[in-house]
Order: C-alpha cells, then structure tokens, then sequence
C-alpha cells in the first residue's frame, strides 16, 4: 500500500471503507481492494464515493484467474493491505474442502474480477 493513502472510515459505523491519495490537488478514492474508484476529485467527493460504495462488494463473487489462467469461480474470505485471501466457492457446502488462495494487494482486473459488477463497481 501507498504511504500516501489516508484511510476513511464511515463516520456512523467507524468501519473501513477505501482510502484516499493526495494527487496534484485533489484526491484519487480507492476501495477496500485497493482499486482507484474515482480519477482526480476533491476530499469531500473522494469520502462521498467511498461512503456510498461500502463495503457490500465484498460479499459479490469473483473470479480468480489460476497460474493455468483458468478461471476459478471465488469468494472474498478476507481483505487487509498486508493480502487478499480468497476461497473456492462451495455454494455454502460446509462438507466441502475450504480451498483458499492468495491475491496480492492492490487486486488487479486481470487476476480478480468480480462476477456481479461491470468493472467491480
């Protein structure tokens, strides 16, 4: 992660949101995965963006394209700037093997994608 990025958290709930990085001068939003969701804009719009986003994408399936460069149908197990983990989707079978796998932080579209939104939006 950037040493530049300044966290934001919701101002009801305290729960991390994305992140914000001085550019020129303004600021570039970026969500939980570390992906830009805005180009430059203001603090105000940057916090406005990440606010309403939340943090439900997370719980969208994605795809995770394996060293085979198959695609592998995923969920979000965990999300932190140290790393990504990602398990094997298994429907909610709780005799399934939990297969889980990691994604480097910042996610990048041609590793993660997600199945749900166009773009991860």
């Amino acid at each position: 992660m950037d040493p530049d990025w300044i966290e934001h958290r919701r101002s009801d709930d305290r729960e991390r949101v994305g992140w914000m990085k001085p550019v020129d001068d303004g600021f570039v939003a970026f969500d939980l995965l570390g992906r830009p969701r805005t180009d430059v804009v203001d603090w105000l719009r940057a916090e406005e963006v990440l606010d309403a986003l939340g943090i439900g994408y997370l719980a969208d399936p994605y795809e995770l394209r394996l060293e085979s460069g198959d695609w592998l149908r995923v969920r979000i197990a965990e999300v932190s700037p140290a790393g990504i983990r990602v398990k094997k989707d298994d429907w909610g079978d709780m005799s399934a093997p939990q297969i889980y796998y990691a994604v480097p932080f910042p996610v990048h579209e041609d590793l993660l994608r997600s199945l749900s939104r166009p773009n991860g939006r």
